[in-house]
């Protein structure tokens, strides 16, 4: 009779979700699986933090795993939930709030922190790493009010750190105390022409500087160096090294050296007891690049599936830097050394750079800058120890291979099966190959979706295509991109196969549309689930599953896994009844800060999902929408009815606005700001829609945006009335609503499809009245979400803590 084990997994990242993954694999139904997470989210890819920071995908788009994933699998998951240890005579863990978990099996997998150096000042305000989404926010948050970033450490993180910081709009200096950046990668060449293509974007540099100190008083104003020379900043990113998070294992009695000590097969020294990733030392060595830990991840769910497997050896790691158009590759050795000789070519004009290290004629490490297309191929090399006697020269080259005698072909059929082609994801060849020959992949787009290969950094891209090729041949097709990996579909493909159908339910396009995933992604779910609303108002059930966390709770979720609770405002206009409401409701609930928004609102911060609904309905106020892709605020100046310099009633025009769109879905957050003349004090230039009174009429600008790429607006027009206003706003929220794709901003839209198309689709009064018509409709239907939730039973169920799992937070 089978029977189920209980496994507990403590911690929530890459290396150990992806363990869980191969598990469930290879033996589905074998564990009851209870998941740890220090973090108030989900598993999501911390490689793709730097992109987050450089702005080219939000903090959404980085899960990997989301919420219904956990569900599906029937893993409980306890988020911002840290466990203080493991109780091996009892065999049970203990969190931090004291959830206790029985275990048959237990992994540790606490990976990493962010090495603070001990020098005076660490602990001020504004010095921070660089490990988690909770370190981005601050630094986009420090981006808004300060200008001045250092980054002490020119090594990978660092740079990204940086990169990241320099599109947040701030001044950053990048110090480090070595003579050259990525000194542990890179020659002194390699290392020079990096910095020399940072600088030109904009990066400053301080190298061979020591920081001895994090001056200021409260909050960090600069550092002081060695040297006796200063630097200026207002944030201080440390970005000198990781350490791994041991205590847990410490605490419970588990062999601790620099890393949790494991064998081959990943046990520690306590029987049940497995450590996975960047928290481990194997063989004396800890990794924090994702490839190895993946490795590692392999071995332990196999050992834990019952199937035998080879040890896990130890892994040779490469590096890969892509930051705005850098790319620098560094495997293996990279300094010459007497036992050892290199071949190098450098091209200062073109930009590349080619080292190849070599001992005993196989290769022994190798760095590309400029053009790392061969990266791969040279890492499998150094990997396999073969011979590279009278290749020397095509290998420096990189002349095709076809032209040096040898078929394309070749190259990849002479690849090891077990070759990590994407490191990212831990995506060997032959995964790919399988996915190519044994699960009909024939484009790129399917591998992506199959295997994750190419679905993080893209670096791998050019690889995986040629293995497409090598291994589909005539079979295989274009990539096209579609709205997510589930799917090659376009939106416009998605929304008019939807409209042909009458497609009515997200369950049901998934199927008719062949979706690859069927259940979906945490990409396509709350997009198809806007789609629908969008297209059939009246008839769609909005389905609460298929919407991100916030907009499932109706507040923002918060870093501690407590919630933020924003009453509306209309116009930021309140009275002295709302504003001692509002006190009272705080101090009953103990709300630990109360804080004024930049949307004119009070924000109720580190509120409990259970006192969610209580707080709701002792305010007896409409909600915010602070949290979901909605119309968030209206911001207005006094106008005419106070300033001197007012034109019109900003006010008035404010909170005609706020009440006429407050709970409309849109395809992203939207925000207004209404100005009650040129003078523009309520910033109606950097919203999503603007309005600036002027003698005689309005102003009406579109597709602003205030955030991490600050866009001014486009003028859309000048009206006379009132009522021209809110026509031409509500014309132009419905032409976005239909047309922009889910997630996009207006000032992405505006820039995709160009404002004279906006003018021209709302040209004609006929037109407009055509989309007001839809929009009013739309609005009809709505209902506060807050109110529904007071008085629906069953809808307050959801955020009554259950008997036995009343301290989970999602």
């Amino acid at each position: 009779m089978k029977t189920t084990k209980k496994l507990v997994m403590i911690g929530n990242g890459m290396a150990g979700v992806r363990a869980i993954e191969h598990l469930i694999k290879l033996a589905p139904d074998s564990y009851e699986i209870t998941i740890f997470g220090a973090e108030p989210h989900p598993n999501y890819n911390r490689i793709m933090l730097s992109t987050v920071l450089a702005g080219g995908s939000s903090m959404d788009e980085i899960i990997i795993n989301d919420l219904q994933w956990y569900e599906d699998n029937r893993i409980r998951l306890y988020t911002g939930e840290p466990v203080v240890k493991i109780d091996s005579a009892n065999r049970k863990v203990i969190s931090r709030s004291g959830i206790e978990a029985e275990y048959d099996k237990v992994i540790i997998a606490t990976g990493s922190k962010a090495f603070i150096l001990p020098i005076p000042g660490a602990d001020k305000e504004g010095v921070i790493g660089f490990r988690d989404i909770a370190d981005c926010e601050t630094m986009m948050d420090a981006s808004k009010t300060y200008r001045k970033a250092a980054v002490i450490g020119g090594g990978l993180l660092g740079l990204e750190a940086a990169r990241g910081l320099l599109n947040l709009g701030m001044d950053v200096t990048v110090i480090h105390i070595n003579g050259h950046l990525m000194d542990r990668q890179l020659d002194e060449p390699s290392g020079r022409m990096l910095q020399r293509e940072l600088e030109a974007q904009g990066m400053k540099f301080l190298l061979k500087k020591q920081t001895l100190e994090i001056t200021g008083k409260k909050r960090a104003q600069g550092l002081k160096f060695a040297d006796g020379t200063s630097l200026e900043a207002d944030l201080v990113v440390m970005a000198v090294g990781i350490r791994p998070n041991v205590e847990v294992a410490g605490a419970s009695g588990i062999d601790v050296n620099r890393g949790i000590v494991v064998s081959d097969w990943m046990e520690t020294n306590v029987p049940d007891v497995y450590a996975v990733g960047e928290c481990v030392e194997h063989r004396g060595i800890g990794y924090g690049l994702v490839a190895p830990l993946y490795e590692q991840g392999a071995v332990l769910a196999k050992r834990l599936a019952g199937i035998e497997t080879d040890g896990y050896t130890g892994s040779v790691t490469s590096t890969k830097l892509k930051v705005s158009g850098v790319d620098v590759f560094s495997a293996g050795e990279f300094k010459d050394s007497p036992d050892s000789r290199s071949l190098k070519i450098q091209d200062e004009v073109g930009g590349v750079y080619k080292k190849l290290v070599i001992r005993d004629n196989k290769l022994a490490g190798a760095v590309l800058f400029g053009d790392t297309a061969d990266g791969a191929s040279l890492f499998s090399l150094i990997k396999s120890g073969e011979s590279i006697a009278g290749r020397e020269k095509e290998l420096l080259l990189g002349i095709p291979s076809e032209l040096m005698g040898q078929s394309k072909g070749a190259k990849f059929e002479s690849m090891p099966d077990d070759e990590i082609v994407c490191g990212c994801n831990g995506v060997s060849k032959a995964a790919i190959g399988e996915a190519i020959t044994a699960k009909g992949c024939t484009s790129v787009a399917d591998i992506k979706a199959c295997t994750k290969a190419s679905a993080s950094c893209g670096g791998c891209k050019p690889l995986v295509e040629g293995l497409l090729h090598f291994y589909a041949g005539d079979a295989a097709t274009e990539s096209k991109e579609g709205i997510c990996g589930c799917t090659s579909l376009s939106r416009e493909e998605v929304i008019d196969e939807i409209k042909r159908m009458r497609l009515m339910t997200v369950k049901e396009v998934m199927n008719v549309l062949e979706w690859r995933e069927s259940e979906g992604c945490s990409k396509c779910r709350p997009a198809l689930n806007y789609y629908l609303g969008m297209l059939w108002p009246e008839e769609y059930v909005d389905e609460k599953e298929s919407r991100i966390t916030n907009e499932r709770y109706h507040a923002n979720i918060q870093k501690d896994g407590t919630y933020s609770v924003v009453p509306r405002i209309y116009g930021g206009v309140t009275s002295p009844a709302d504003l001692k409401k509002i006190a009272t409701v705080a101090e009953k609930y103990n709300v630990p800060l109360v804080k004024f928004t930049g949307g004119q609102r009070i924000d109720l911060l580190g509120v409990k999902k259970e006192d969610l609904p209580g707080m709701w309905e002792d305010l007896d106020m409409p909600s915010g929408h602070a949290y979901g892709k909605t119309l968030r605020t209206v911001k207005t100046c006094v106008g005419n009815t106070f300033c001197r310099f007012g034109t019109q009633d900003a006010m008035g025009m404010g909170i005609k606005l706020e009440k006429a769109f407050e709970r409309l879905n849109t395809p992203a957050k939207v925000k207004l700001a209404v100005s009650g003349c040129p003078r523009n004090c309520a910033e109606a230039t950097i919203k999503d829609f603007g309005v600036v009174a002027i003698d005689g009429g309005w102003e009406l600008h579109v597709g602003g945006n205030g955030g991490i790429h600050v866009r001014a607006t486009d003028l859309l027009c000048t009206v006379k009335t009132d009522d021209e206003v809110i026509e031409w706003a509500s014309a132009y929220l419905q032409y976005y609503r239909e047309n922009a794709r889910w997630n996009e901003r207006t000032s992405n839209w505006i820039e995709r499809v160009g404002l004279d198309s906006v003018k021209e689709a709302l040209a004609k009064k006929e037109d407009r009245e055509a989309l007001v018509e839809r929009i009013e409709k739309t609005l009809s239907l709505t209902t506060d979400p807050w109110k529904e939730i007071i008085e629906n039973r069953e809808l307050r169920k959801n955020f009554e803590p259950l008997a036995d799992v009343q301290t989970v937070k999602q």
